[in-house]
């Protein structure tokens, strides 16, 4: 195959989860039900910090704003991938397919940086109490959502500018539901060492000085409750860190399975298979860890439910 301009190439191909046809209406009810849900969920969540007083705190605003970037982030992927196998037509434009790889690291980086703000709004609240409305205060909550965004997107547009310096072959597959960033690279017809040595050094700098900073934070959270007498001041502690912990868990462990699953196997679905928990089933289960953990978020969905029934 010869190489041609990145200007020249008007759209490239996404095989998708799977190419039996006999898979794709099962495959197209599920992740519609899967995209549903997830959207609803985190609505909710969104609705009931807005609409509950005693939600107003930096822990819950954090929180409002993970939900809506989850949002966000699974309707960059799963929409297109609908759309695709109702129309029997996997193909994505190359302005498209640039756009997705932007928005989903985008996305992505501002969970990456939201997780750390909470794993320090949760270090401040157990290790210093006493100082906690001084230090999370609505200037500092407001700022780190701000260079969340700014970081994020900066470190966004490095890598899918990066992109636009590649050239590729005049028949473009990407083994997957969306255009992820490794996968184009790998298409690329001209050189692309210094898209991997960058995609590597500046990603794992991006991504892994949050990780760094929340495990810090919770290595002076367990110092701190371990020092506690009282057990149910330790079971407290620990339990408003629980939905955080399973969270970061989530996101991290499939997302690192993922590039470890890249690195050890030449199977392409295999990598997609991994590559949908991070960016779909961590989404989708967010909104259920924090409310059936958190009694105030239970008590704040039954506020609106029964507003709903009694406006019904």
């Amino acid at each position: 195959m010869g190489a041609v301009n990145q200007t020249a190439l008007s759209e490239f191909i996404l095989l998708g989860l799977s190419d039996e046809p006999s898979l794709q209406p099962f495959i197209f009810y599920l992740f519609l039900s899967i995209y549903l849900i997830t959207t609803l969920g985190n609505l909710l969540i969104i609705l009931a910090v807005i609409s509950d007083s005693q939600l107003h705190t930096p822990m819950y605003f954090f929180l409002s704003n993970l939900s809506f970037n989850d949002i966000c982030l699974i309707t960059t992927t799963i929409p297109k991938m609908l759309v695709n196998i109702q129309a029997q037509h996997q193909t994505i434009t190359y302005t498209g397919c640039l756009s997705q790889v932007y928005l989903i690291l985008n996305f992505a980086g501002i969970e990456n940086c939201l997780l750390a703000v909470m794993a320090y709004d949760r270090y401040v609240a157990i290790c210093h109490p006493l100082k906690y409305t001084v230090i999370m205060s609505q200037y500092f909550c407001i700022m780190s959502l701000f260079f969340s965004l700014v970081l994020s997107t900066v470190h966004a547009l490095f890598h899918t500018l990066m992109v636009l310096l590649l050239s590729f072959c005049t028949e473009i597959e990407i083994p997957h539901f969306f255009c992820e960033l490794a996968q184009i690279i790998k298409l690329a017809c001209s050189d692309n060492f210094i898209n991997y040595l960058l995609v590597y050094t500046v990603s794992v700098l991006f991504f892994g000085v949050p990780v760094f900073g929340i495990i810090l934070s919770y290595i002076q959270i367990v110092s701190s409750v371990l020092r506690m007498s009282s057990l149910g001041g330790k079971y407290k502690a620990f339990s408003t860190c629980g939905s955080h912990l399973s969270v970061v868990s989530l996101f991290y462990g499939t997302g690192f399975g993922v590039h470890i699953s890249s690195a050890f196997t030449d199977s392409p679905r295999k990598t997609v298979m991994a590559s949908v928990m991070y960016t779909v089933v961590t989404q989708m289960l967010n909104p259920f860890i924090y409310s059936l953990r958190n009694k105030d978020m239970k008590k704040a969905f039954r506020k609106i439910i029964s507003r709903i029934a009694y406006l019904l």
